[in-house]
């Protein structure tokens, strides 16, 4: 076929039918083209990441098998309409037409995002929707680097007139001009007669009047407020001008700006410095940082700590948890707050390429500042963001990241901004050559600060030894280097625990839950097979899967080797039991509907809302009439109905002599079906009589929004499925009892250790065993041989040589791979004190004192890789008492309490030796009895 060139070669609505192979050719013609012409402003859709790998897999562009041992056919049917419904949430903007994405949605995880050009090829083909269109965005001038600004601000605009509020949506690249023509277009209103003020919290902060600065460099920030005031003739009120340069009056009047001052440096009000305390505050090109930093809150005048000192938390600006994390964890660090709150300016460095010329390091001090402020007043991070974001963009914008991510980049951020060495010297890298391991190690850590020494190499920073054995002349290399941080593979357990409800799809039992235990790397072929075992599933049925959400079927499960790693979490799945073959049946759906009607006419119905679970049955693709499906219904309700009801009003329920029996259905090899005393009733049996039906049925589409009238002969039905929805007034939730349908439990729910078993909790220890251990190199990952002059699949081995004071433990709960996405929920049983790595440590230095540890923070890590959330447990060493900070809410936590399922990266600080541990390693008497249970 011939390639379009560009977009539009044919208009969405008359896209001609193509095949698999032509759409994925157009499609990646699309794209390619595309990225080749990225500019500022282009489009970019969200599509549902499981409707484009369905998608995928029909053009035969994915397989569900991670090591491709098993091909994945080419799918046979194509994929229904697009459907983003996961991706949206309830809530729209005020005034807009176009949908509020959910707020913990991440690429590639949960969505794709895909040029305007595909979208419309995508959206004449499929149909569906809603449509999701985001704008690329340049982020980087320098670099050239876009990005697409997939959640744009959205600010809360207060008229300050009638104090009446509206949402609105801009992105935050767009300039300070920008947002006033949008005010003045929505408010009609002249931008000559208004200001803006940032109001963040509902405080005047700022006047946002340079018109050509960013939303983003202004530090606005998700969800905040914004204030518009009208401008009046100040000869015509009242008020008193506080402004300069003959400028017009503002009603109302503002709160003037609180001073503060910064590690002892001059106080600032208003811009204007009042005094120098060090030789760092005369460089007034700090100014407009220092400025910055308020954010408007009150800041204490000096570094002293009171009773109630650390104990504030962090606004979430919009899915900044796993930001608000990482900094509760750093600024309950011991050695960073006593540095941060001394004196740190004269350590700053204003001429490191690598760093933000100390803004960054500033940042953070002054946020460590109001933290450990008197008084339990939250923080927003605002200035922070924006000045993190600046270092390492790829964390501007409001996406959900790795808290670990992040961590990694700030630490490096504040060595950079706070590295004493102002010009690095070149060190050429020399080898061992024969020399002692102690003599080498230390010629390299005296090479490494000699280019770098910072607060952050002193208490963070260790080093390790690696080994490289070459397979064929046994060359043997040996490198040390530096290490921030450790990251820890997990034994992960190979199986996983999955959730699902089974339905009878002929009215035989009531819903019941099941919980099966299968492989983790397993497919949906393995799920129904441990589910068939669970639920005691007769010879003559099958069952048949799906996912819903929202009230409704999202998806059917039908593919038997569609990969387990396309089930969150937090999805809801049910099984179907149905006759063998009921593939060639026609597939009734039901999904449930509250209408409180005035009246008996439906046409009356209010509160029109999805409820309940939906229920499957079949009946033969020759009985759609009215009374075959009534009976078909109430034979599947039978297992609902109340105790109560039972009697002679009832029992027209049932129906029976109305409808066809699924239990006399013969399947023949052409897919029809013969009836073996199956009872069918004649044309004038059909007719039934609305007021005597038991319930109200009429047929709707997919998503429960089409309401049609049932014919009393038969019904046409495009595909293989039939939905009808049932109307429950109050008259039908006195007959059945829906409760069974509603509330079902999702897939994994996940646990602390009392919901553990003892084969899935994993020692701290085996973690840094599986870490320490000898592996061979990947292939993809081949080491050049000086020996034999070739890449070679050598061993490599690390050792850790040198343990820094502080700690830090990254537990690797996630796993990623070319098809597969996954998070580990295994709990890892770690020491809370008295953590001895005398058995890891090849070289000490400190006059063979045992390197000890306690712990004092957790970042902990809940939900799956979608929709979870971050949260910090830190310890004020001073009290010896352990607080949960989750964003703004601050909470006492015991330390028993402390470790679950959900740690992710641990801090450890290391102590004196200990008479308990003289001669011995000790163990968690703690640890060991969790083991046990």
């Amino acid at each position: 076929m011939t390639i379009p060139s560009a977009e539009g070669f044919l208009q969405a609505s008359s896209c001609l039918p193509c095949t698999a192979e032509e759409e994925r050719e157009l499609v990646a013609a699309l794209t390619r083209e595309a990225e080749e012409n990225v500019r500022d402003g282009d489009l970019r859709y969200l599509v549902s990441q499981s409707w484009w790998m369905e998608w995928q897999r029909y053009v035969g562009l994915v397989s569900d098998e991670e090591n491709d041992t098993e091909q994945l056919p080419q799918a046979m049917n194509r994929p229904g309409e697009i459907d983003n419904s996961k991706l949206i949430s309830a809530e729209t903007i005020n005034g807009s037409e176009e949908p509020e994405l959910q707020r913990t949605l991440r690429e590639g995880e949960d969505y794709t995002l895909v040029p305007q050009g595909v979208w419309r090829r995508l959206y004449g083909w499929y149909k569906g929707g809603p449509e999701i269109p985001r704008k690329v965005i340049l982020d980087s001038q320098p670099n050239k680097v876009y990005i697409v600004d997939v959640y744009p601000l959205c600010l809360k605009l207060i008229d300050g007139r009638d104090n009446s509020e509206r949402n609105i949506r801009i992105s935050r690249k767009a300039k300070i001009n920008e947002l006033y023509s949008m005010v003045c277009s929505i408010m009609s209103v002249e931008q000559s007669e208004i200001v803006i003020w940032d109001y963040y919290q509902k405080l005047k902060s700022k006047k946002l009047a340079n018109f050509n600065e960013t939303l983003d460099e202004a530090q606005i920030t998700m969800d905040q407020e914004i204030l518009l005031e009208m401008k009046l003739d100040e000869s015509r009120t009242g008020f008193n001008t506080r402004s300069t340069n003959n400028e017009l009056a503002l009603i109302p009047l503002g709160p003037s700006t609180s001073s503060f001052s910064i590690a002892g440096g001059p106080t600032y009000s208003n811009g204007f410095s009042s005094g120098i305390g060090s030789s760092f505050s005369q460089d007034n090109s700090f100014g407009p940082l220092l400025r910055d930093s308020t954010d408007g809150y009150n800041s204490f005048s000096n570094g002293t700590k009171d009773d109630t000192h650390g104990l504030s938390g962090l606004h979430n600006l919009g899915n900044t948890c796993f930001m608000n994390s990482a900094i509760q964890s750093l600024v309950h660090t011991p050695p960073l707050v006593e540095y941060f709150l001394e004196d740190y300016t004269r350590e700053i460095n204003t001429e490191n390429p690598l760093g933000l010329q100390g803004e960054l390091a500033i940042a953070f001090g002054e946020l460590l500042r109001k933290l450990w402020s008197s008084g339990r007043t939250s923080v927003p991070p605002r200035a922070f963001k924006s000045k993190l974001s600046r270092f390492a963009p790829q964390f501007s914008g409001y996406n959900q990241h790795d808290s670990q991510e992040l961590l990694g980049f700030l630490l490096d951020g504040l060595h950079e901004d706070l590295n004493r060495v102002k010009k690095k010297p070149y060190i050429e890298a020399k080898d061992a050559d024969g020399r002692p391991d102690d003599e080498f190690a230390e010629e390299c850590w005296n090479y490494h600060k000699a280019r770098n020494d910072s607060i952050i190499v002193d208490k963070f920073q260790g080093q390790y030894k690696s080994t490289l054995v070459c397979p064929v002349c046994n060359k043997i290399s040996v490198t040390f280097d530096p290490f921030m941080y450790l990251s820890l593979p997990l034994p992960s357990t190979v199986t996983r625990m999955i959730t699902v409800t089974v339905f009878s799809g002929t009215g035989d039992a009531l819903p019941m839950p099941f919980t099966v235990t299968i492989q983790k790397n397993g497919n949906c072929r393995d799920l129904t097979k441990a589910l068939t075992d669970a639920c005691c599933l007769k010879s003559s049925e099958t069952l048949l899967l799906a996912e819903v959400y929202d009230h409704r079927i999202y998806r059917y499960l039908t593919n038997p080797i569609e990969g387990l790693y396309t089930i969150k979490d937090e999805d809801i799945l049910v099984a179907y039991r149905l006759p063998v073959g009921h593939e060639k049946l026609l597939r009734l759906e039901i999904l449930h509907r509250r209408a409180d009607r005035f009246g008996a006419d439906p046409q009356f119905n209010i509160n029109r809302k999805l409820i309940g679970c939906p229920l499957v049955t079949c009946i033969p693709n020759d009985s759609t009439g009215k009374s075959d499906i009534y009976a078909a219904v109430s034979d599947v309700l039978v297992p609902f109905v109340r105790a109560k009801a039972h009697g002679p009003d009832v029992s027209a329920v049932k129906l029976s002599g109305n409808g066809p029996s699924l239990d006399g259905i013969v399947l023949t090899d052409n897919g029809t079906t013969c009836e073996e005393g199956l009872s069918t009733s004649s044309g004038d049996d059909n007719a039934v009589d609305d007021d005597l039906l038991p319930f109200q049925l009429s047929l709707t589409d997919e998503k429960g929004i089409a309401r049609n009238a049932i014919n009393t002969d038969s019904n046409r039905v495009l595909g293989i499925v039939m939905r009808v929805l049932m109307d429950w007034s109050d008259r039908e939730r006195e007959m059945y009892n829906t409760d069974y349908m509603d509330e079902l439990p999702e897939v994994f729910k996940p646990g602390f250790l009392s919901k553990k078993t003892r084969q899935e909790a994993v020692n701290l220890f085996s973690c840094l065993d599986a870490f320490l251990k000898e592996e061979p190199l990947g292939p993809d990952d081949m080491w050049y041989c000086p020996g034999c002059k070739e890449h070679r699949q050598a061993s490599k081995k690390l050792d850790l040589w040198r343990l820094p004071e502080i700690l830090v433990v990254h537990l690797k709960r996630f796993s990623y791979s070319r098809y597969m996405k996954n998070k580990l929920d295994t709990f890892v049983n770690f020491p809370i004190h008295d953590l001895n790595m005398s058995k890891y440590v090849k070289h000490t230095s400190r006059g063979n004192l045992q390197p000890m540890y306690e712990l004092y923070a957790v970042i902990n890590h809940y939900g799956g890789l979608g929709g979870g959330h971050y949260s910090a447990y830190a310890k004020l060493v001073e009290e010896d008492n352990w607080y949960h900070f989750d964003d703004s809410h601050v909470s006492s936590v015991s330390e028993d309490d402390i470790r679950t399922s959900a740690a992710y990266v641990l801090f450890y600080q290391r102590v004196g030796g200990s008479s308990a541990v003289a001669n011995s390693v000790p163990v968690d008497i703690e640890m060991v009895d969790s083991l046990e249970t």
